[in-house]
């Protein structure tokens, strides 16, 4: 049987997918290891070896480096701000790694105040909870693009895209009360 990786291949999924598979194996064979069910998820999807297959997975992250890494400013001369939020400036600093992507931010609210934040999210169309009953469900619509819905109690109570340009300059945070226009700080 042959499968296919995922756009985005992710090691750490592949390991617990291995980790399950030797659970199965060890049902029918007591004797069976770990590195049989590597080599067995490593043939199925179309690897001669556990090792190759990990050096695939390793080479694509590294080459498919995502257009959100990096350290991003707001423009907000070009960004329509929630009344509520009318803050001064804002920064955010993305790092992807496969499918998770933490963001770490730091606002200068209106009246002055900094306001520093951090958060992590999975981006594989799965929804995981988070804090005050709402859940999160983000998903790729493209390499540049990102979206993300926010439940609570099984309704929707927001969306958001996140969308890298073209040229990777620019990064638009669009949802039904704001865009927000964060341009590349390049170091």
């Amino acid at each position: 049987m042959s499968r296919n990786l995922p756009a985005r291949p992710n090691l750490e999924y592949l390991k617990k997918e291995a980790k399950d598979l030797l659970a199965r194996l060890q049902e029918q064979d007591p004797n069976a290891q770990l590195a049989d069910a590597q080599f067995q998820l490593a043939r199925e999807y179309g690897f001669p070896s556990w090792p190759q297959l990990k050096a695939h997975v390793e080479e694509t992250v590294v080459l498919a480096a995502s257009p959100f890494e990096g350290r991003w400013v707001a423009d907000v001369a070009r960004s329509k701000r929630h009344p509520a939020n009318l803050f001064q400036r804002a920064t955010m600093v993305f790092a992807v790694r496969g499918n998770a992507v933490d963001v770490r931010n730091e606002v200068v609210e209106e009246g002055g105040k900094v306001v520093r934040g951090r958060y992590t999210f999975q981006v594989d169309g799965v929804e995981y909870p988070q804090t005050h009953g709402i859940a999160l469900k983000a998903w790729w619509r493209d390499k540049r693009t990102l979206d993300t819905r926010a439940t609570q109690q099984g309704r929707v109570v927001g969306r958001g895209t996140y969308a890298v340009s073209e040229d990777g300059r620019e990064l638009t945070i669009t949802n039904a009360e704001q865009v927000i226009v964060l341009d590349r700080v390049v170091s």
